[in-house]
């Protein structure tokens, strides 16, 4: 069986997975390595070796790395989630950051109210929904809008269902 070498145990992930021999120039092998099978799997199920060969060649070596990480964290988010792919993990984010600054808005909202009164422990009873009476010019959270950087963010709105 002279046909067939046995393969190195330092083969990378992506020479295993295609079931190829690993040279020393192999484009993949500084990126996928050997004990990260999942790595180069996920990948290639969802671009292609082809593709991700391409990819490589285009990108500037000292960007390589950024490169393959974002490749990896789009194949594992479109795996999870074949609609929406990493868009969907980006609304989720942005989900998440309009309710910590709704929650800030509460809190502040709450700790003015506390520092203008004279009694503290007035404060650490009042539920901050109580304080919605208009002192602070709002008598709703529901049409609460945060404006950082010039952009308003409605809270009722997601750009997916």
């Amino acid at each position: 069986m002279r046909g067939q070498e046995p393969r190195s145990s330092s083969s990378c992930a992506a020479c295993k997975f295609m079931k190829r021999r690993c040279t020393p120039q192999c484009l993949f092998a500084p990126y996928f390595r050997a004990d990260e099978p999942n790595k180069f799997a996920k990948v290639h199920k969802v671009f292609g070796a082809s593709n991700v060969t391409k990819i490589l060649n285009e990108v500037p070596e000292p960007q390589r790395h950024d490169a393959v990480n974002s490749l990896v964290f789009e194949a594992e988010e479109r795996l999870k989630d074949p609609v929406y792919g990493c868009i969907g993990a980006i609304a989720s984010l942005q989900d998440k950051m309009f309710q910590l600054q709704h929650d800030l808005a509460l809190a502040k909202a709450r700790l003015a109210r506390c520092s203008s009164r004279t009694s503290y422990a007035s404060c650490s009873t009042t539920s901050p929904f109580l304080m919605l009476d208009g002192d602070f010019g709002m008598t709703s959270f529901d049409d609460f809008t945060v404006d950082q950087s010039g952009l308003a963010s409605d809270f009722r709105q997601h750009p997916f269902p």
